[in-house]
């Protein structure tokens, strides 16, 4: 990556703290973006606090999509990022309204130390906590203030009230100039108490004059109540910070006060995923997040069944932002024997009708078999990203799939872990031929592919012109069928990653004729193969066709689709 002259001068100056004194009170506005960046790449936590506590926009952004090579910024420097931004609150320098940081948190313990998805929801809330107490105690230092400037009115008062009693005592009251003296001393200490009276009931009107706005907010407006109420909150808001959080077991209290305080910062969540949480506690925090701005919800290791989640659609459909929603290992287990599962799953398909602007739904490890049309069916728009691994899709389920209003719109699709065979495999080439022209994303790992039928499905996978990834890992293919694989993929112009399987001869003996998914990846490879051997056959076939763009890989670990964006 070749750097600016900008970027250069950047990382020279943010070198140096020592000398921050200097050079930032002359910085213009156009310059704290790339001091700001120079700071994070070159972890220096001191210089981002400086710069943030001074921030002279509006807006500022962290976060979002990396590019390739590029690393999450630093624990420490995120650290000095929120503590700068509390600071900022009371800086008349800092102009920062809102802090936008979607997309920032990165792997826990990767290089460069950076800070994770529960690390950072729980800065986050102590952040929002913490800008709370500092609001008050600086409201009730200038209550104390008000109430010694109001102490020295009532002083100036009584002394001023001393002085005209006894010019009274002093002048004779047969004197008619005098007594017009007194009338006029009554006079201006009377217009002192007036004074008094209105330092003192100054916070009430202003009080009195909120509340009224609220009720004729409340009754005048055609929008809810909490919408409303969301309103006045914002009005005494100073930065809205937009994050995604991640809730769990441990976490989820924290989130809880932190959405509930009333305070300089208002925390808003863009994607909220949740691990091994209740449903009650789900909707505790969804009640506490505003109408607006919420994308996507995840929801992992919980143990919702059928009619929980039935239960929490409905509050979902309150979000009108609302474009994904993905289920990860929920138990949610359909049974014909068990008594009101029918009507649950009713529920459940009238809960996602709701759903108006839904695009991804991702449903793993769900045990729902035949009824992929009950659940697809209901949605009002077409799907674009569909992921269903492990979910023991039958034939009907695919058959459904391939003939749906979502096949010709998919631009991802996982069927991983959904064994396929002679009778699925129309299913999914009509499939492939409806998503042919949109369909960027594919996986079928583990989904039984011998070389027999991935001969049958190369034609189907082949005319898929606009993909750009495939996955066919733990498929047991011998050599000669991955070889096939790879001279189709090089005839693919968009496509720049393919993830393959190991072929059969690089395992030890003993391995079943059809091994499954499971028993390729826990059986262990060959030590006397050459494992290299493999991958330079491949490569030798990517470079007989020019293809230099596009990447092979069997590491199934740390293979990443997103790369290729």
């Amino acid at each position: 990556m070749v750097l600016s002259l900008v970027s250069l001068c950047a990382k020279e100056v943010v070198s140096d703290h020592s000398s921050s004194p200097c050079w930032l009170r002359w910085v213009p506005r156009e310059l704290y973006r790339p001091l700001l960046e120079a700071a994070f790449s070159s972890y220096r936590p001191l210089a981002v606090g400086e710069l943030v506590q001074r921030w002279p926009e509006r807006t500022l952004r962290v976060g979002g999509r990396r590019k390739k090579g590029q690393t999450s910024p630093n624990r420490l420097c995120i650290q000095a990022l929120l503590l700068a931004v509390v600071r900022g609150l009371s800086d008349q320098r800092c102009a920062l309204q809102v802090l936008d940081l979607c997309g920032l948190q990165g792997d826990e313990g990767g290089l460069g130390d950076p800070m994770g998805g529960w690390s950072l929801t729980v800065a986050l809330c102590t952040m929002v906590v913490q800008a709370r107490a500092a609001a008050q105690r600086a409201q009730r230092r200038e209550g104390e203030r008000e109430r010694k400037r109001f102490s020295a009115l009532e002083r100036e008062k009584d002394v001023k009230r001393e002085r005209g009693q006894w010019k009274r005592g002093k002048e004779p009251y047969g004197d008619e100039g005098s007594t017009d003296r007194v009338v006029e001393d009554r006079e201006r200490m009377g217009s002192y108490g007036v004074l008094g009276e209105q330092e003192l009931i100054k916070g009430v009107r202003r009080r009195m004059e909120m509340e009224r706005k609220r009720e004729t907010a409340v009754t005048g407006s055609g929008g809810s109540r909490k919408e409303t109420e969301e309103k006045d909150v914002n009005s005494d808001v100073l930065v809205h910070v937009r994050a995604d959080l991640f809730v769990n077991a441990r976490s989820s209290e924290r989130v809880r006060v932190a959405l509930s305080t009333l305070g300089p910062l208002k925390l808003q969540c863009r994607y909220l995923r949740m691990e091994e949480i209740s449903v009650s506690s789900i909707r505790t925090l969804l009640d506490l997040l505003p109408c607006r701005g919420l994308l996507g919800i995840d929801i992992r290791y919980s143990s919702l069944g059928v009619a929980g989640l039935a239960e929490l659609l409905p509050l979902l459909s309150t979000f009108p932002a609302l474009n994904s929603l993905r289920l990860h290992y929920c138990n949610l287990d359909f049974r014909r024997d068990h008594p009101g599962q029918e009507e649950a799953l009713q529920d459940l398909s009238l809960g996602l009708s709701n759903l108006q602007e839904l695009r991804r739904l991702s449903l793993t490890a769900l045990r729902l078999p035949g009824q992929l049309r009950v659940l697809l069916s209901s949605l009002p728009q077409p799907l674009q990203i569909l992921e269903l691994p492990y979910l023991s899709l039958s034939p009907s389920d695919l058959a459904y799939l391939s003939c749906s209003h979502h096949a010709a719109t998919l631009q991802q699709l996982d069927l991983s872990e959904n064994h396929l065979d002679e009778n699925t495999l129309p299913s999914i080439r009509r499939l492939l031929s409806q998503a042919s022209s949109t369909l960027q994303h594919l996986s079928l790992s583990g989904c039984g592919l011998t070389d027999g039928l991935l001969g049958l499905l190369l034609p189907s996978l082949g005319g898929c012109w606009a993909l750009k990834s495939l996955a066919l890992a733990l498929n047991p293919l011998s050599m000669a069928g991955l070889m096939d694989l790879v001279r189709m993929a090089v005839r693919m112009p968009s496509l720049r990653h393919l993830l393959y399987p190991n072929p059969l001869e690089d395992y030890q003996p003993g391995l079943p004729d059809l091994p499954s998914s499971a028993q390729l990846l826990d059986w262990p490879l060959d030590e006397a193969t050459d494992l290299n051997m493999t991958s330079s056959q491949l490569n030798r076939v990517l470079i007989e066709s020019g293809r230099s763009n596009l990447f092979l890989t069997c590491d199934l670990l740390n293979y990443d689709k997103d790369l290729v964006d």
